[in-house]
This record gives structure tokens, sequence and C-alpha cells, in this order.
């Protein structure tokens, strides 16, 4: 058996052996081709394969298998080829391949995925002041909202989206997450108001859940349950809160963190109030009272490497200095951004950022910067969550844009990008619009 034979039969055993462990994915891979879908499965299945490292001769033979992507129907594709892929017959092989590149992930293909290539999302960005006005040109309208909040970000969207998605008889898929517990006394005005939830779930043409008490890094049991889709078309984070996504863990130690919490947020311990934990902090002579968790450190890499799997353009929005640039550190190539163990701090800004904290300092509000004409953008980028089954352990962001403020005119926003103004004490924030490749 020559080099290329043996390569194909090695690629057909591992496909065989995997059907036999995903029976779900198996059957719900059923839905990915229908002939509504077809043609987007076959797309993401050629974008996968030129994605993930495999042998040449594989990916080669997949895209031809494939089509190119150009088939309309499964009749159209070449049997012979995806005979020798897959062992299977051309249904059976395409649905194959979705299991096995891990397109499918059991009932989440309930929720339809758009056919965007990133290079058409990076268009896009760069080209409308809008990054939410990809929702009206994608073939399908769905976005995450993490850190959902009062759920204010979500009815300004819905209002500028829905209308005309109902005219071109399109629907808003909106699915929001907060961790906050619903009926907590803690969280204050960052619950949502029982009428505007009421509302946004009644509204036609919108298909929109919410999950409270919901960690944005465990959704294993919503994926399980077919409540979220694997990927959506835009995923978004409105003020990804401070001291969260403030510190890198990966940079900086356990011991360091809390050295700098004590220093900058004051002595805190964990109490109960109104029979639930809560994080009681200390702060000058008043002690303040939060949620129990509002200390734990995920850094930016962890929201990162959650955005990009699940948007395919991610937008955090009135991200404060802090955070801003603690993500920054984290998206350029240079590791001369990210010292280890050094927090970084107003003082020290300027002199690890040199050039780059001057430019950025520079933009007016309102004003856009495409990040890599400041630098490399890293090449790859570490995935911090738990990896699927093909996943790459690195990922790139193909491109960064930078946006000064809270607000833009136009543009749907939270409620806390809207206080930005009233904030006499904050600097102004920053928008980050980013694509994953």
């Amino acid at each position: 058996m020559n080099s290329t034979a043996q390569i194909l039969a090695d690629f057909r055993s591992q496909v065989t052996q995997l059907l036999q462990e995903r029976d779900k994915e198996w059957e719900a891979s059923r839905k990915l081709v229908e002939a509504r879908q077809l043609t987007a499965t076959l797309k993401r299945l050629i974008e996968e394969a030129h994605r993930v490292d495999l042998p040449v001769i594989i990916r080669d033979a997949i895209t031809l298998a494939l089509g190119n992507s150009e088939a309309a129907r499964i009749q159209d594709l070449p049997g012979p080829r995806l005979k020798e892929l897959t062992g299977l017959p051309p249904t059976k092989a395409v649905r194959a391949l979705c299991v096995w590149f891990g397109v499918v992930e059991g009932p989440m293909l309930q929720w339809p995925v758009t056919s965007l290539r990133s290079e058409e999302t990076e268009a896009f960005a760069h080209s409308h002041s809008n990054p939410f006005d990809l929702l009206l040109d994608a073939d399908v309208a769905s976005l995450l909202d993490l850190g959902a909040g009062d759920l204010s970000f979500a009815t300004e969207l819905v209002e500028l989206c829905v209308a005309p998605l109902q005219q071109r008889q399109r629907e808003l898929i909106l699915h929001s997450l907060d961790r906050l517990q619903p009926g907590s006394k803690l969280g204050g005005p960052l619950h949502p108001e029982r009428e505007r939830l009421n509302g946004l779930r009644s509204r036609t043409g919108l298909s929109f859940q919410f999950y409270g008490n919901q960690d944005m890094f465990d959704l294993g049991n919503l994926d399980q349950a077919g409540k979220l889709a694997p990927r959506y078309t835009i995923a978004t984070c409105w003020a990804p809160a401070t001291p969260t996504f403030a510190y890198e863990p990966t940079r900086l130690s356990d011991q360091i963190i809390t050295q700098e919490l004590h220093r900058t947020k004051g002595t805190f311990r964990q109490t109960h109030f109104s029979g639930e934990w809560a994080l009681e902090v200390q702060h000058g002579d008043r002690a303040l009272l939060f949620p129990p968790w509002k200390f734990e450190i995920r850094g930016p890499l962890a929201l990162l490497d959650l955005l990009a799997r699940r948007g395919l353009l991610c937008v955090l929005g009135a991200v404060d200095t802090q955070v801003f640039w603690e993500i920054l550190a984290q998206l350029f190539d240079d590791v001369r951004y990210r010292p280890d163990n050094q927090p970084l701090t107003s003082d020290n800004l300027p002199t690890i950022f040199g050039e780059i904290f001057e430019r950025l300092s520079r933009l007016a509000l309102g004003d856009t910067l495409n990040l890599s004409d400041c630098g490399p953008l890293r090449r790859q980028i570490p995935r911090i969550l738990p990896l699927h089954p093909t996943q790459d352990p690195f990922y790139r962001f193909r491109s960064v844009l930078i946006r000064r403020g809270a607000v833009f005119p136009g543009n749907p926003a939270s409620s806390t990008a809207r206080r930005f103004s009233d904030m006499v004490e904050e600097s102004p924030p920053w928008m980050l619009i980013l694509v994953p490749d």
C-alpha cells in the first residue's frame, strides 16, 4: 500500500472509530445535509479542513470530495471520492465529516449557524460603523450576550434589528446569560426587570432566551440540553467585569493578584446576607456587599477564548481602562507587553506599551484604530478553556479594531455604557471589535 493510500486508510479508520462513540452527534447531523443547510455545511467543512492540522493529502481530498462547496445537492458530489475518504456513500459521508470535525455537537444543531467566512466578516467590520448591522446582512441573525445584566443592550438591539429582519421574513436569535441569581438581593440594578424580560420573551420576530444564575464559563449543561447554538454570528460582552478580567492568571501569580486586590479594593471576606453568601469589601469606612464570586479572577485569555469559540464576530463594549490594557497585552505578538508578575498600572503603562500607549491615548471619542497598525497581532493565542475534539490548542484574531468611547451613534449599548458619561472619575472606555480566524 503506497503512502497516499495508507494516509486515506488511516483517516477512514479514525472516522469509523469516532462514529462508534458519537451516536447523538451522528443523529443530529441529519439536519446538516438537508437541502437548505447543505451549502453552508459544505463551506464550513472545507473551512475546518483548512483550519485544523491535517495531512495535505486529506485536506485536499476533502476539498475535492465536497465539490469545493459549490454543490447544491448531495447528488452533485463525487461519490467515489467520498467513499475513498470515509468508506461511506455521499450523504452518510458528509454527515460523518460533520461529526469528525465537531461541526455538529449533539442537540445544539437545532440552532442555525451562519455560513459567513471570517474574511467576509472582517471586510464588513472594516466598512461599517455599526458592527451589529452584520445581523441584518448575515444569512443567520444570531447573537450571544454574555453578562447580559439588566438586558438593556438586548432591548436596544431588538428595537434596532427585529423590524428590518421581519421585513425580510427572518427572525433574530438572541440568547442572553448572566451570573446573577434571579431574586438575589445582591447586584441591585443589574437584575433585569420582569416587565422587560416578559416583553422580550413575547416579542414577535424574536427567538429570545435568558439564562440567569449562569456562569459563562460553565455552559456544558446548556449545550447538552440544546439551549445554545455552537456558534453565533455575533458574541458580545458589555462592561467585562473588574477585577474578574483585569488580571491575567497566566502571567500573574495568585499572591500578586491577591496583593493587588487588597491594595486597590481593600480588605474583603465571605459573609452571609439575607440568607445567601456574599462578598463583603471594606472600602474606607464603608462595607460594600457583592455576589460571592465578584473577586474570582478569570483573566482576559479565558474571555477571549470563549468569545472566539462562540462568535464569528466578537464585540467587547464599555471596557474600562484596567481591563482594556490587560486584554491588549494578550493581543500583541510581542511578549514585552505581558511581563511576568508585573501588574499593569497607570504608572507603568506608558513604559510597557510605549508608542502604542501614546497613540491610543490620543484617540478622540468616536475614533477607530486598526490594532495591527500598532504592531503585529499575536499569531498563537493559547486556549484556556477545555479543548473540543479536533480543536487546535491555539487560535488567533485576524482583525482587531479599537474604538474609543462607550456609546456610538446608531449602535445599541448597555445601560452601563450609557452611564459612563456621568462617571466623572472614569476615563472614557473602549470598544474592541474582533474577528477570529
